[in-house]
């Protein structure tokens, strides 16, 4: 899953709508939406992204939270280390290999070190 796909699953719930209704709202099919919402599918684009707060009335600040959440929610990164030390390949490496068996634990800890950069 990514960041926007739990969000946008957990406003839809709050509000009650079923993906069928939420996607037809939407113009897009149940199957895009369910994708999007369990990480199957590229971030997405900022139109998708305001036609979502259009539909929830989602404004300000909360908008713009929503719009970083999909910035940050591509499923499969890319991470370019050309020209970065060696160190920094090895980490970027190490970590595309054992993400899949790090505890959620250790993956909160990482991400808090990154995050205090």
């Amino acid at each position: 899953m990514t960041p926007f796909g739990v969000k946008l699953r957990e406003l839809r719930a709050k509000r009650g709508e079923t993906l069928q209704q939420m996607a037809a709202a939407l113009g897009v099919s149940a199957a895009y939406l369910s994708a999007l919402e369990h990480g199957k599918r590229g971030r997405p684009n900022k139109r998708f992204v305001h036609n979502v707060c259009q539909h929830l009335g989602i404004i300000w600040d909360d908008a713009e939270a929503l719009q970083r959440l999909a910035e940050i929610s591509h499923p499969r990164v890319v991470v370019d280390t050309s020209g970065l030390s060696v160190t920094a390949t090895l980490l970027a490496n190490r970590l595309s290999e054992r993400i899949a068996d790090l505890p959620e634990e250790t993956l909160a800890e990482l991400l808090e070190q990154i995050e205090k950069s």
